[in-house]
């Protein structure tokens, strides 16, 4: 692995979006449109894009987008591998950041919860990622919905304000700032599959997914501008852009995330 900038010796890990399997995916969009309508895909937009495109369900399924809902979110926290109840109120605490700009809360309950967060899977499940949204609601109870791999007291705030913020980001149904469109096209696609093969250990396949595939505007609701500096957004070395310039990710909520998660989850 290696590292990011030299004033820092932290290893960087990146995140990957976890995909539910393919007999999931129609019926999980079906649950993300019932619990919030406007996660529902328009065709009308996709068609203009891709004219002659069908409206066929798993094809409007990935499509979907996997928001809670205007009215605010109230999900529960549960861990699979009891670590010791300072990291866990720690991590709820930086959980709960997102609280501070909009109508989210995450509680700790050993019932049922809805998110179930592990810190051991092993691979090729190693490693930190989330499902997207309402996309936890179909992982089969018991499993986890958000791994973040060796977690202990002894890790780094900023890591913590990195990491834990970031995966709850992606649990609010946030995808990642730096697939869009105005991110992705300024990659170097081989210099960047080189890249993250031997700092990641991913395939290509992978490094296209959670890297180079960008996501289309009518599949967002987003900001009117790529914001390389939210926290859902990787740090890309400079080595991998176009223009040589590396892009400085996120190491915290910034003002566009707070301002986006307030239009999504607005306060009372």
């Amino acid at each position: 692995m290696s590292t990011q900038p030299k004033k820092s010796s932290i290893i960087i890990r990146h995140c990957s979006i976890k995909q539910l399997n393919e007999d999931q995916l129609i019926e999980a969009a079906e649950r993300a449109i019932k619990i919030n309508h406007l996660n529902a895909p328009h065709v009308q937009s996709l068609r203009r894009i891709m004219p002659g495109i069908t409206a066929h369900p798993s094809r409007l399924a990935i499509a979907t987008k996997k928001y809670w809902g205007t009215k605010g979110v109230k999900l529960t926290v549960g861990f699979l591998d009891n670590p010791p109840v300072d990291l866990r109120r720690r991590i709820l605490t930086h959980m709960n950041a997102w609280g501070e700009f909009s109508n989210v809360k995450f509680v700790a309950s050993n019932v049922n919860p809805q998110v179930r967060i592990s810190r051991s899977t092993p691979a090729p499940d190693n490693g930190y990622w989330s499902y997207l949204g309402t996309d936890i609601l179909a992982v089969p109870a018991g499993k986890p919905t958000m791994n973040l791999e060796n977690f202990t007291m002894n890790m780094p705030e900023s890591e913590f304000y990195r990491v834990v913020r970031h995966e709850a980001g992606h649990t609010l149904g946030f995808e990642h700032e730096h697939m869009r469109s105005e991110i992705v096209s300024g990659i170097d696609v081989e210099k960047a599959v080189k890249y993250f093969k031997k700092d990641q250990g991913w395939s290509r396949k992978e490094v296209m997914e959670q890297v180079l595939t960008p996501l289309k505007s009518s599949e967002l609701m987003a900001t009117a501008k790529a914001d390389p500096k939210s926290v859902m957004c990787y740090w890309l070395p400079a080595e991998i852009m176009k223009n040589g310039n590396a892009v400085p990710g996120g190491k915290d909520i910034d003002k566009m995330d707070a301002e986006f998660a307030a239009i999504q989850y607005p306060k009372k």
